[in-house]
């Protein structure tokens, strides 16, 4: 069975941001790929705790680095690039079955290399209402975008 849709970690850091984003994708029958390196454990007790007894019904997916993962004949054709630094807004573009989040990690973002080859077009970011803050938490972020996705892919908008 296909995804409805794929949400890409770029060295996530932060083991409850991963657990509920895995929480996530298990809920959303979405797939789910890890760019290593990872700044924890997959044996982190704080990964199981925020992902419950959801990891064995998980689709997950390890990438060595980015470059592996667009190699990977699992990648999704179409790629977008959730960041601060994007112009176009999540609520401005159309998302299809199969799509791919990308979202780079709680420190740093995503690396430039992964900024150059999305592109401005393939570029999105979260509308924030108080600019005088970064940004909002991954695992939020990941919610906020995928359902909005998933709402476009399946329909729901009622």
């Amino acid at each position: 069975m296909k995804p409805p849709l794929h949400i890409i970690l770029i060295r996530p850091e932060i083991p409850p941001n991963t657990g509920n984003i895995g929480r996530l994708c298990a809920i959303t029958d979405c797939r789910l790929h890890l760019i290593h390196p990872l700044g924890f454990s997959l044996d982190d007790k704080q990964l199981r705790r925020a992902g419950m007894d959801y990891w064995h019904e998980l689709d997950v997916h390890h990438h060595a680095d980015w470059e592996a993962f667009l190699q990977s004949p699992q990648r999704p054709s179409r790629l977008w690039l959730l960041t601060t630094k994007a112009k176009q807004g999540l609520w401005d573009v159309v998302f299809s079955p199969g799509d791919g989040l990308v979202f780079g990690n709680e420190g740093s973002g995503a690396p430039a290399e992964v900024h150059a080859w999305m592109g401005v077009e393939r570029s999105l970011k979260i509308p924030q209402f108080n600019d005088s803050l970064r940004s909002l938490n991954l695992s939020t972020a990941v919610g906020i975008a995928t359902y909005e996705a998933l709402r476009q892919i399946k329909g729901l908008n009622k």
